[in-house]
């Protein structure tokens, strides 16, 4: 699309309000909102924010940076007021002379993908994400009470969560982003919606929609979705699957899922980000080893059953990453398996005593990646000392 295009759109669909939206080091979104009347000035000049008010951007004495809008995001939002739409467009972040901001997530990916390129390569991702659904108190606050007890694909009216996930599938529907499945999870109150494969930017600023998606839908319904990794002690946690496919080229994908393995424990730290990351890997078929397997849900890495065989599954991560950083890195970890012809261990189903662990902790996880000079090259020193300091 181009600036003309959404123009023409805002004119016909009588669009309201835009909403700028971009994201901080950590995958929070942020936005400031514009009238149409202050288009043509995103696109032409940006418009300006204070980079100094987000974590991990700029300190006060150069604290200007401005958001180009991305005419390829744009989208309506179907539960605003019909008195007038309002859309949403993800946005490039750049320096007043008009170059890249380094630290924008967005540009981070962009240039992962560009390598692939240049290699002849296109990854696609499709994730599958967990979440919870737990009943609000008076205040709007989390009870961390379920919506039901159902348990793994079961339906109505044990799984009271149905008509919730099937406003969110219609609601992303709307906006273009078309799920793939989605189901009642293992816990009380758990659910699960899948995506279909798509390039790595598209990928990313959908799962980036969805899970706002998910959390405004939810609270409309009186509502907390919950998509942390462990929100109740004694019940699965939330993954957050990464399924990757290298376009066209079915016989990189062994040396590419080799790539990943050798770098796991140095990315780790951005797959699982927080304490409660490290409470659910190891438990509920959650990986707690470095291994892989065809179809065992238990291992880091599975080989689906599928018609395909371009396809890996990745289990490790939880929806509290980074996710532009998360396929960043896994672009990057993938090639270098690629160019240095790596060969993944042989696949088991029951690991050793001697198979590697992924970190334990938090702690071990940083250590691992603030003493990576793979992540320090592929995403700068200031970024991982941002990110993991």
């Amino acid at each position: 699309m181009t600036y003309e295009d959404v123009l023409n759109f805002c004119e016909e669909q009588d669009v309201r309000f835009i909403r700028l939206s971009y994201f901080d080091m950590y995958g929070t979104q942020k936005n400031v909102s514009v009238l149409p009347t202050e288009l043509k000035r995103a696109f032409v000049e940006g418009i300006s924010f204070d980079a100094s008010a987000i974590d991990g951007f700029l300190d006060e004495v150069h604290s200007d940076l401005f958001l180009y809008p991305d005419p390829n995001t744009m989208s309506i939002l179907p539960w605003r007021s019909m008195d007038g739409s309002v859309i949403r467009m993800y946005c490039d972040i750049k320096y007043p002379d008009g170059t890249p901001f380094e630290r924008d997530v967005r540009y981070i990916l962009k240039k992962a993908i560009l390598k692939a390129k240049s290699m002849g390569i296109d990854v696609n991702f499709g994730s599958e994400f967990e979440f919870y659904l737990f009943k609000q108190d008076e205040n709007g606050e989390n009870t961390y009470v379920p919506l039901d007890r159902a348990g793994y694909m079961d339906v109505s009216p044990l799984d009271k969560g149905e008509n919730v996930r099937r406003e969110i599938c219609l609601t992303l529907s709307e906006m273009g982003i078309d799920p793939e499945v989605s189901h009642h999870e293992m816990g009380p109150g758990q659910n699960e919606i899948d995506f279909r494969y798509s390039s790595a930017l598209q990928a990313a600023d959908n799962a980036a929609t969805f899970k706002w998606v998910v959390e405004a839908i939810a609270n409309m319904q009186g509502l907390v979705a919950d998509f942390s990794p462990k929100p109740l002690e004694d019940q699965p946690g939330n993954g957050m699957h990464i399924n990757m496919s290298v376009d066209q080229h079915e016989e990189l994908l062994m040396p590419f899922m080799a790539g990943i393995l050798n770098r796991i424990e140095e990315m780790t730290a951005f797959l699982n980000p927080t304490k409660h990351s490290y409470k659910r890997l190891g438990k509920d078929k959650a990986p707690s080893y470095i291994s892989w397997s065809y179809q065992n849900r238990n291992q880091l890495i599975r080989i689906p059953a599928t018609h395909s065989t371009n396809r890996m599954e990745l289990r490790s991560p939880d929806c509290s990453c980074n996710i532009y950083l998360a396929y960043a890195l896994l672009i990057y970890a993938g090639l270098e398996g690629i160019e240095k012809n790596m060969v993944p261990d042989p696949c088991t189903d029951i690991v050793s005593s001697d198979t590697k662990k992924l970190p334990q902790s938090l702690k071990e996880a940083k250590i691992k990646a603030l003493n990576s000079d793979w992540l320090k090259q592929v995403l700068g020193k200031d970024v991982v000392d941002i990110y993991v300091g």
